[in-house]
């Protein structure tokens, strides 16, 4: 941890701001973070049992392996069952169930050429020590990773290396803010489980935005939490700080009556985001429909490869004439729910039970940004 960070992990400094949350707090403040490691930062500080209880911290869908679609995660078995592929993918990938509880590792246990990288350089290098073998790099991430599948699309053109190509799975998260918020009038989900706290875990005040995420798109693109809707929404960083700093922010804007989008993490995130990698993005992918794990369809939520790069498309040069049958998910696993903020980890039935981090049920206790995983290792007790 460098020394920046640990002068947001100060103890003296967290106190104050606990204090000033109490002090300020005049009614309930559900808040939801979009952020796997805004997930895991939250139980690992063990904040929920430090702030107020008028405080109900949710998780939504910020976590991109855990929202990847099951559907999708069928067309990555398919491409690793065919001869003479090479798939490349992120850890968090590889012990996913697919449908018939078939994963990644699985397959590559069954002699699948499946490999884990930590970037998608690598798939592009071996793709170039091996071109006679086709090489497909599994394009998983929000906008904070997109780029760089974007920059190894563009060196593959220009070196005309036409073994190598990109599954896009790429998710952006304003539209997928917008398609909860847009649930039953703004997201308040009275059919939902409440929990202990007696109100509903869907019902959002505020929204704890992405600071990764934010580096890249700025701040602009959530205006419409605030214009539209009349909710708060902080850009936070992850240390513990950071987190009771945005808490504090939303709760000074409710009690203004106000709603506006602030930028916590001015040490990181500029307003306007980085136009480099934007222009990136623009000019490898197209917004394109895309399918959640939990919120199904939403529009121009997905990126897809523009077809000046059709031979590095994966989609494109795989599976676009595969007929496929519609997969089936195990129906007792609520992680979907859980992404959606209708339910809270240990409401599952199978959490702790039939699923936990050594066999996983469900994307939500694989990635260790899912927030099963993180509730499963740092608040059991929740």
């Amino acid at each position: 941890m460098s020394a920046q960070n640990r002068a947001f992990s100060d103890p003296v400094l967290c106190r104050g701001l606990l204090e000033k949350i109490r002090a300020e707090i005049r009614s309930p403040l559900r808040f939801m973070e979009v952020c796997g490691t805004h997930t895991a930062a939250v139980f690992r500080a063990g904040l929920p049992a430090l702030w107020p209880e008028e405080i109900t911290h949710i998780s939504g869908p910020g976590c991109p392996v855990c929202v990847t679609h099951v559907r999708d995660i069928a067309a990555c078995l398919e491409l690793a069952g065919r001869e003479n592929l090479t798939l490349a993918c992120f850890g968090d990938m590889m012990r996913i169930p697919g449908p018939g509880g078939l994963s990644l590792g699985k397959a590559r246990a069954g002699g699948a050429d499946v490999r884990v990288v930590y970037s998608p350089l690598e798939a592009l290098d071996y793709a170039a020590e091996n071109p006679n073998r086709p090489v497909v790099f599994l394009g998983v991430g929000f906008e904070t990773t997109a780029p760089a599948a974007a920059a190894v699309i563009l060196r593959a053109a220009r070196a005309r290396l036409k073994n190598f190509a990109v599954l896009s799975l790429h998710k952006l998260v304003p539209p997928a803010l917008r398609a909860l918020l847009g649930e039953e009038g703004g997201g308040t989900g009275e059919e939902a489980d409440s929990g202990s706290d007696g109100a509903s875990p869907a019902a959002v005040d505020a929204f704890l935005l992405p600071g990764h995420v934010s580096t890249i798109i700025g701040l602009e693109p959530y205006g419409f939490i605030a214009g539209e809707f009349g909710k708060p929404g902080v850009v936070g960083g992850f240390e513990p700080a950071d987190i009771l700093h945005s808490l504090l922010l939303m709760i000074r804007m409710r009690n203004r009556g106000e709603a506006e989008i602030q930028n916590q993490y001015r040490r990181a995130v500029e307003p306007e985001g980085n136009a480099k990698a934007r222009a990136l993005l623009a000019e490898v992918f197209a917004p394109a429909n895309a399918l959640w794990r939990g919120l199904g369809a939403i529009p121009q939520s997905g990126l897809e490869i523009r077809p000046a790069y059709a031979d590095f498309d994966a989609a494109r040069r795989f599976l676009a004439d595969t007929a496929r049958p519609e997969p089936e998910e195990n129906p007792a696993c609520k992680c979907g729910d859980i992404l959606r903020g209708r339910l809270r980890p240990r409401q599952c039935p199978l959490f702790g039970k039939a699923c936990a981090p050594e066999h996983p049920s469900g994307p939500c206790m694989v990635s260790t940004e899912g927030s099963c995983a993180a509730v499963f290792r740092y608040q059991a007790d929740l």
